[in-house]
């Protein structure tokens, strides 16, 4: 595949700057330096950034998988890096769906923050407590994040689409002190009330106390109280550099949720390397990630963005209300130079053409961005044409919320393919194994790290068995992510999806993703994903879901076609057993589709955790879906 963005101002990047400083021209010496020689890497590293320590650090690494760590003797509070930057500068801009904003220079943050930390401690708030956060990505979101860790509490980010029960599973693992909620926000227009969702989740956690961020009014009852009415500003706590700030949960397949531990020097600075590095994100650019405080990328942005002296734009609304062209508005309003969504929320804005995208000025953008999921060509094609004009590259980015953000990226400084990764990100040894954990090119295989990086999550919360099995349980020593992945002859990576959505097909193992972008190249198809199921010949035989878009009509002979597309790119050995029209698919509040959820309602299994799904309606259609005869081939 050839490349489809190449480099135009690589000498103006803050990656090459950093080189140029190093003494490298080459991205491959300077990469093969940050994983060889951590400790002059991370030193130029935190020079470059102009991180401060109230304590300096002896060694940025000590000891090796699977409980490495940083910087130690090192003493810091993340907010020193976060709201050092001129007072006069614009930190933080805030728009709800209904168009209201609000702002905050870097000096009025740092005072805000103080007071919040002062509020949270005249709540008994005290160092090492866990906080909830229950809250829509505002300006309260990020104080609040910004605050607990100014206090040397831990804050749990808890997404804004959860019910009660989802929330208190969190609150309860984590023996939350307290809770902070947004009573509601808008969301397509509609009230959503969040805060007797936090009543019920308090009382099944038995969480002592809630405050209140009052957006929609709503009254308070005895015991809780107004968030922002009280508190003096303190000072930040002088923390060691691996003390935790947050836990972030992610959603398993079974049991209950696995909590991410992440410190004061790890996932702040990992967020600011990769944003710097990948995204080339300066002093006074204005990032908008869509996203939620929830999922990694809300504190991945917000930290990241700060550490940096950027602008962080917050949006809580929906993407495409009150009109089409919403979040191509507010990229125009708020002149926004970085911009990632992920490719799911881009294949849903496709149907409604490109005039919306048009329509506005996008002139401030200067580089786009992506993650949570593999590309289908499509929709990776038409970002680049529409909304990066052919110029503007894609920093497609893979990682995670254990990882701290991304073990895969692309620089700037090299040609793009699309829906690749031209690079490791700097300070990542990653590899592509196979079954025997051998280095391979040109072959499927599992994607590793094989050395520890700063960010890497100290751990699950009290959880270190499990910890253990999910990354170190496959090759001893090797931290083995559970993706699939391939990597080229001229050194760029493709995700293939997860190993464990991975399809075996008569002894042929291909990834969803390869499938879905087979599919894809039939002019009816929205988005699709491809599941493996038993099969008594074949071992599995793979099914895919389809969504139409506007004008076309299911039926066998359209999935007939369909079906072909897929054997004509991948042979016939690999052709879908089914192909099935839904009206939706089961996806995330940032529009990452589950597979194992689609997989698990067709089987008539149980799809285990549920939370975090933004449409709960579409597992019921795919269960219907399933027990119709319909769309087979």
């Amino acid at each position: 595949m050839e490349g489809i963005w190449y480099p135009r101002e690589a000498e103006a990047t803050r990656l090459y700057r950093l080189m140029q400083a190093l003494g490298f021209s080459d991205y491959g010496a300077f990469h093969r330096y940050s994983v060889e020689e951590p400790e002059g890497f991370y030193r130029a590293l935190l020079d470059h950034l102009a991180l401060p320590w109230r304590r300096p650090y002896e060694r940025a690494i000590e000891g090796g998988f699977p409980f490495p760590r940083f910087f130690t003797g090192g003493a810091l509070n993340l907010t020193d890096w976060t709201l050092r930057h001129p007072e006069g500068a614009l930190a933080l801009v805030h728009e709800t769906e209904d168009g209201a904003v609000r702002s905050l220079t870097y000096g009025e943050l740092k005072a805000e923050v103080a007071r919040r930390a002062g509020e949270l401690r005249a709540f008994g708030v005290e160092r090492g407590d866990r906080v909830g956060l229950w809250l829509p990505l505002s300006l309260e979101a990020a104080l609040y994040l910004l605050a607990t860790a100014h206090l040397g509490a831990i804050a749990i980010p808890i997404f804004s689409g959860y019910g009660a029960e989802a929330a208190a599973v969190r609150l309860k693992d984590a023996e939350a002190k307290l809770l902070i909620v947004q009573d509601g926000f808008l969301r397509r227009g509609r009230r959503v009330e969040l805060l007797g969702e936090a009543r019920k989740a308090r009382a099944l956690a038995g969480t002592e106390k809630l405050l209140v961020v009052q957006r929609l009014g709503l009254p308070l009852e005895e015991g809780e109280a107004p968030a922002g009415s009280q508190g003096e500003e303190v000072s930040g706590k002088t923390l060691e550099s691996m003390d935790p700030f947050m836990l972030i949960y992610t959603s398993g397949t079974t049991g209950r949720p696995k909590g991410t531990v992440h410190y004061h020097a790890g996932f702040p600075l990992k967020a600011a390397l990769d944003l710097a590095l990948l995204f080339d994100l300066r002093p006074g650019d204005r990032l908008f990630w869509f996203t939620d405080l929830g999922w990694m990328m809300g504190p991945w942005a917000i930290l990241g963005g700060l550490a940096l002296g950027a602008t962080v734009i917050l949006y809580d609304g929906a993407p495409d209300h009150p009109e089409p062209g919403r979040l191509w508005q507010l990229v125009e309003a708020h002149r926004a130079t970085h911009l990632g969504l992920s490719p799911t929320l881009v294949r849903a804005l496709i149907p409604f053409g490109e005039e919306p995208v048009k329509a506005h000025d996008l002139s401030s953008l200067r580089v786009l961005g992506s993650t949570g999921e593999p590309w289908n060509l499509e929709p990776y094609l038409w970002f680049f044409r529409v909304v990066g004009e052919e110029r503007r590259p894609i920093v497609n980015y893979s990682g995670g919320t254990e990882v701290s953000g991304g073990i895969l990226g692309n620089v700037l400084l090299r040609p793009i393919k699309p829906m690749g990764f031209n690079a490791p990100a700097p300070g990542i040894e990653a590899a592509v194994l196979d079954e025997g954990g051998r280095p391979v090119r040109g072959q499927v295989g599992e994607l590793a790290v094989l050395k520890p990086w700063p960010g890497m999550t100290k751990g699950f919360w009290r959880d270190e068995e499990r910890y253990l099995k999910t990354y170190f349980g496959k090759i001893p020593g090797v931290w083995v992510h559970g993706d699939f992945a391939l990597l080229d002859e001229e050194g760029h990576f493709f995700i293939l999806g997860r190993s464990d959505d991975t399809l075996k097909v008569a002894g042929k193992r291909v990834g969803p993703a390869e499938v879905e972008t087979a599919a894809m190249a039939h002019p009816a198809l929205r988005e699709c994903a491809a599941i493996g199921v038993p099969h008594p010949v074949k071992g599995e035989a793979i099914l895919l879901f389809a969504v139409l878009k506007p004008g076309f009509q299911a039926s066998p002979a359209l999935a007939e076609e369909v079906a072909e597309e897929v054997a004509k790119a991948l042979g016939k050995p690999l052709r879908p057993e089914r192909v099935l029209f839904v009206p939706d698919l089961p996806k995330t509040r940032n529009a990452k589709v589950m597979r194992r959820v689609v997989r698990a309602a067709y089987l008539g299994q149980d799809p285990g955790d549920l939370s975090a799904l933004e449409n709960p309606e579409a597992v019921e259609a795919i269960r219907l879906a399933a027990q119709s005869g319909e769309g087979k081939p």
